[in-house]
This record gives C-alpha cells, structure tokens and sequence, in this order.
C-alpha cells in the first residue's frame, strides 16, 4: 500500500535470501522516481527504509514454486490510484507527513467512527480532525462523500495508519481513501 500511494505498483518481488527487501515494479520509471524522491529514509516499523533503483528493468514471476509466494503480481489491481489518465491524484502526491487526507467518507461515518479505526490502526488517537467541504454531488445534487484531514502524532502512525486504512471497506461498496496531506498539520 505504502509504494502505491507514489504510483501503480505493477510487481513485488521479496528477495528469498533478504526478507526485508525488495523489488518493486512501477507502471513508469517517473512514478519509480517520484517513490524514491519521498520514501528514500522514511521510518516505518520502527526501520528507516532504504529506496534504491534497481538494475533490473521489470520484475520477472517466479519459473518454479519454491519462492512463487515471494512474488505478487498486481498488474490488473483495482488499486491503483492512477489508472485514470488525467486523474486529480496526479496533483496530489506529497511526502509522508503526520497528517492524512481521508475521502470517500459515507454521511454516516462520524469524527469519532474515523478516530476509533486510526486508534485501531496506529494505536494512538488523533491529535486533530478537521472536515473538509465536499466539491462532489451525486445525481440527485446530494453531497454525501465526506472528506477530512486527521493529523498524528508523528509521521510513522502516519504511515501505519495509511497503509492499514487505504481501501478499508466503510460500507456496501464504499472504500476509505487515504494519503499523506499537503500540509504537516492540520490547520
């Protein structure tokens, strides 16, 4: 989840002999470098990660089933968050920070559902929420896809928070989505 948030991550290959490391396809060498750019020595999991290019140009699946598990392929993911040529999350991508944007929020989602799921996810609470207005109506000129901005105590729940969140199903059909906001705290 974590790379995903820089660009459509394609394949995922963890190396047999180094468990904590790994090759990640992008669909484009830009968004390849726009990862690097913002999660080269991040601390996550109590580990500050290390980005890289590789020399390898794709990430080849496995020949045999010894490490077949190691490598995931998501080419067809319906994850992916740039998969609309033109989309508004192009002009959204910024470095981890304490504070996350949180959209598609249903109506019935309150302040305190979204800071019991981030004391869930980070086990610590919020230090601030703020709502945002909506820009969005439905067909019948109703506003009902919530957004807010829920600021941490530091970057690292942050992250913890986004990746546990991101996709995280809140209704029959309706998924949280979650990425680091443009300004460090919530103002």
């Amino acid at each position: 989840m974590l790379f995903g948030v820089y660009g459509d991550v394609q394949r995922v290959k963890i190396l047999f002999n180094k468990k904590d490391t790994a090759l990640i396809q992008f669909a484009s060498g830009q968004q390849a470098q726009t990862a690097h750019r913002h999660l080269h020595r991040v601390s996550f999991q109590g580990k500050v990660m290390h980005v890289t290019n590789s020399k390898h140009m794709n990430v080849a699946m496995p020949k045999d089933s010894q490490d077949a598990h190691l490598t995931q392929d998501y080419t067809d993911s319906v994850l992916h968050r740039y998969k609309q040529p033109g989309s508004h999350n192009l002009q959204n991508i910024y470095a981890p920070s304490a504070t996350l944007h949180i959209s598609n929020v249903p109506a019935t989602l309150s302040e305190e559902d979204i800071g019991q799921l981030v004391l869930s996810a980070a086990q610590c609470a919020p230090v601030a929420f703020k709502w945002l207005p909506s820009q969005r109506q439905d067909a019948e000129q109703r506003v009902d896809r919530k957004m807010a901005l829920v600021q941490l105590p530091s970057t690292e729940q942050s992250i913890q928070t986004l990746v546990t969140l991101h996709n995280y199903k809140v209704g029959d059909k309706r998924y949280l989505r979650v990425a680091f906001a443009k300004n460090p705290t919530v103002q």
